[in-house]
């Protein structure tokens, strides 16, 4: 199969697995030290255009959308007399900004990186076989639980149970039964099984791994991180300044 047009089937710019963990790693920094709700609306931003520019246009809009009526909301907060519900709106809104970020970024990164190009990556890297094989299985963990999760519902629909708060309220213990019961018990048995999995398919073969897409470095990737590392000094300029 050619790789070029292999590669050209999805929408959307390609970055090196290595690079989205270079730009968390960077994003925790920069939401760590922001010091204003402007800088944080920067990095929030330059988010939205990195998802914008891997093919998630919808999502990343949405998410800038949830996130302009927080900031709305936060400039409201601030016009009100100091007192108790400023205090609590304001401790709860810190919390937001420090980890919206990073979520934003996070499910950017899970959405557009599959888990073959993540290990692919990781092995160029050199890293080891130990960290290697919890990351590859933490990475098909979720959307499994979530899979399973659907089909549980599904399934108990023809029972008229439903997991929202009307049905534990109308049926509590029925609901605790036929829905959070086999919840627990598929994610248990989810991580023993992928483990499994992992190995078998090889993931502990010394030699390199193999991948239909060409994993390495390109300039969209050099751009990218030259960015990051702009508003993290910017960054680090405006909390000295402040």
């Amino acid at each position: 199969m050619n790789r070029s047009a292999y590669t050209e089937n999805r929408f959307g710019l390609q970055f090196d697995p290595r690079t989205k963990i270079v730009l968390l790693i960077l994003c925790v920094i920069s939401a760590t030290i922001a010091s204003s709700l402007l800088y944080e609306s920067v990095l929030v931003f330059a988010i939205t255009v990195f998802g914008c520019a891997s093919g998630k246009v919808r999502k990343s809009l949405f998410c800038m959308a949830f996130y302009g009526a927080f900031y709305i909301l936060t400039l409201w907060i601030r016009s009100l007399e100091k007192g108790v519900l400023y205090t609590v709106f304001t401790s709860w809104l810190g919390l937001f900004y420090t980890v919206y970020p990073c979520a934003f970024l996070s499910s950017i990164i899970l959405s557009t990186t599959k888990v073959n190009e993540f290990l692919t990556a990781m092995n160029k890297a050199h890293i080891p076989k130990k960290v290697l094989i919890p990351l590859a299985v933490m990475l098909r963990y979720i959307p499994t639980v979530r899979e399973d999760w659907g089909y549980i519902k599904d399934a108990m629909r023809l029972r008229d149970v439903t997991p929202s708060l009307f049905g534990l309220l109308k049926n509590p213990a029925m609901t605790v039964e036929c829905l959070y019961v086999p919840l627990l018990m598929t994610a248990s048995n989810t991580a023993e099984e992928l483990s499994c999995a992992a190995v078998t398919r090889g993931i502990e073969n010394p030699k390199p791994r193999t991948c239909l897409l060409a994993i390495r470095f390109r300039w969209r990737d050099l751009v990218a991180i030259v960015l990051a590392v702009f508003i993290l000094i910017l960054g680090f300029i405006r909390e000295r300044m402040v």
